[in-house]
């Protein structure tokens, strides 16, 4: 199981997660995606710790708390679908082209 942190600061490192989360107990992974474009933390993080009881009393003490200038939002992650293709482009109709014609 993993823990979704949400609302981070920008500046947040993955060690300073580290040390608020390992309060509950062993810290077994923190993971901060950073965004391609401009190469800063993207506001969010997932923390693995070594049980799910470590884990439930994190999410209890860190949901809402304040911390670094924001109110975190702290709940277990939602496992990551393989949703397939995310959106195409137009099919169909008059066999596209991006106009219209006209007769």
């Amino acid at each position: 199981m993993s823990i979704y942190v949400g609302n981070l600061s920008y500046e947040v490192r993955e060690e300073d997660l580290k040390q608020v989360f390992a309060e509950y107990g062993t810290v077994k992974k923190v993971q901060l995606p950073i965004d391609r474009e401009t190469g800063r933390v993207r506001g969010f993080g997932f923390v693995e710790m070594d049980s799910d009881a470590e884990e439930e009393a994190a999410i209890a003490a860190l949901d809402n708390a304040e911390w670094m200038g924001r109110s975190l939002k702290v709940n277990k992650a939602k496992p990551k679908t393989d949703g397939g293709g995310g959106g195409g482009g137009r099919r169909g109709g008059d066999g596209g082209g991006g106009y219209s014609r006209r007769y």
